[in-house]
């Protein structure tokens, strides 16, 4: 991905950059096994940085949002893969259709768990809401792509759908890599499923004696549901 900074984008840089901490930046690259530098800005800090300075500036128009949120999330350091995140959350509701196509590019492009269930679930669910047309070319993209955060992303979109979750979807989907050895697929089929599972809980139960998952994944579907009963 291309990594120039275009004018709104560049002045957030700047303001995140001067606030860097380097005590803290440390520990906060150890907890995410050193995946990618930090600026060592915790989250508050941060969030309360973007919106103040989204607030005096102006969000960038439409035309230039993907060039911004390529330019941030080119930059080494991690706290700006979450600032792009946050300027796409801001500008969710007023997104096109051909959004997917960026924010695809964005599951596979310096992916990490504190990224890809973000978009996946916050960015992406909200997207496929608006436009459910994308929904069976795109989760049949992803569930059948040999990329385990495409996978999870195709698993973990539907988590905050509640009563409107397409719950054969989402059980074909968890079928389709049920026998996954990675640690992130496991857990994300738990954790679809406990969530589903606040809504329709018999309906899980009743998938997850059905189904072979591994042990982690019926350990994190039943969670919530098992608390209920005890």
């Amino acid at each position: 991905m291309e990594a120039r900074i275009y004018e709104p984008a560049a002045g957030l840089e700047a303001l995140l950059r001067t606030h860097a901490n380097p005590r803290q930046a440390g520990p906060m690259q150890a907890y995410m096994r050193d995946q990618f530098p930090f600026l060592g800005i915790k989250s508050p800090e941060r969030v309360a940085l973007e919106k103040q300075y989204w607030k005096e500036r102006g969000l960038p128009a439409k035309d230039e949002l993907e060039a911004c949120v390529r330019g941030l999330w080119g930059l080494p350091e991690r706290e700006f893969q979450y600032a792009a995140m946050g300027l796409l959350e801001r500008q969710a509701k007023k997104a096109d259709r051909a959004q997917i196509v960026l924010l695809e590019e964005l599951v596979v492009t310096k992916s990490w768990w504190d990224t890809v269930d973000l978009i996946a679930a916050r960015l992406v669910g909200l997207h496929l809401s608006r436009f459910p047309e994308l929904i069976p070319e795109r989760a049949e993209r992803w569930i059948a792509s040999d990329n385990i955060w495409l996978q999870r992303t195709a698993i973990l979109f539907q988590l905050g759908y509640k009563t409107r979750t397409d719950k054969e979807l989402l059980f074909a989907l968890i079928r389709r890599r049920s026998e996954s050895d990675e640690f992130f697929i496991r857990k994300a089929i738990g954790w679809a499923l406990r969530e589903y599972s606040k809504t329709d809980e018999e309906a899980v139960r009743r998938f997850v004696a059905e189904t072979q998952l591994s042990p982690l994944s019926v350990r994190e579907a039943l969670k919530h549901a098992d608390k209920k009963r005890t």
